[in-house]
């Protein structure tokens, strides 16, 4: 469903000179899965995920989605993808139900199939109170309910969440954590990227765990505690990564 080989990501930059975001990356994701990419910030995490929906073009390296790839077919990627971020804009003068219906006609939706879709969507999310609620006066959890809503309302077989709970209370964070499990359990390939330990061990089948643009390791959580003899992730991410004390000196 997502295969990505050897992906590498530079830039140019005026004072460090080349700098490499994303160092010879490659994972493979599949249908029913949820994929968890773990690391500190600045690991390269946004910028693979950005790559996978087409917002930037890689430097080399091969990447797939549901078997288009992403340089040479990026439309069709586009279609297979749904993509949710804490920094997704909302349109301050449209209502929720209106943000939805933009983005399934983006997609190319018939009106009929569209409608039936949102009245479905706005149910199971229960955004049915938010209907007609401007951005403008949307919380920060009604904005990211609409963020997911529009990024399913064209029922793409993989979905990206880049941060999702990044800013959310508690409540509304556990809720969008279901969510994300059901679609998994609908079939969905989903990549869940995000530095919060217990997120990660509560809903990802598969962890990749990030620094400074490598994969440092990947397996199941067993596979990984099994492997490098730690208790649980977190431990396992300061025996890869070193400690905070470390990280900051070095």
């Amino acid at each position: 469903m997502i295969h990505v080989r050897e992906l590498v990501k530079a830039y140019n930059d005026l004072h460090r000179g080349k700098f490499v975001a994303v160092d010879g990356v490659s994972l493979h994701a599949m249908p029913g899965q949820i994929f968890g990419l773990l690391g500190p910030n600045g690991a390269g995490k946004t910028t693979v995920l950005r790559i996978l929906s087409t917002m930037l073009r890689p430097t080399s390296g091969t990447v797939k989605i549901n078997g288009y790839d992403v340089l040479t077919e990026p439309a069709m990627v586009r279609h297979q993808i749904g993509y949710v971020s804490t920094n997704t804009a909302i349109y301050d003068r449209m209502t929720a139900w209106e943000m939805v219906e933009y983005f399934g006609r983006l997609y190319g939706m018939e009106k009929d199939q569209l409608k039936q879709r949102m009245e479905t969507i706005f149910q199971r999310l229960k955004m049915q109170e938010i209907r007609d609620v401007l951005g403008a006066k949307m919380s920060t959890g009604m904005k990211q309910k609409v963020s997911i809503a529009r990024a399913i309302v064209h029922d793409p077989p993989v979905l990206v969440f880049d941060e999702p709970t990044l800013g959310l209370d508690i409540f509304v964070s556990r809720a969008l954590l279901q969510i994300i499990s059901e679609l998994r359990d609908q079939g969905k390939c989903i990549i869940f990227s995000s530095h919060i330990m217990r997120e990660v061990e509560k809903l990802c089948d598969q962890v990749a765990i990030m620094h400074k643009g490598k994969i440092l390791a990947e397996g199941t959580q067993d596979e990984l505690r099994e492997q490098y003899g730690q208790p649980d992730l977190e431990e396992l991410f300061f025996h890869l990564i070193g400690e905070p004390e470390e990280m900051e000196l070095g």
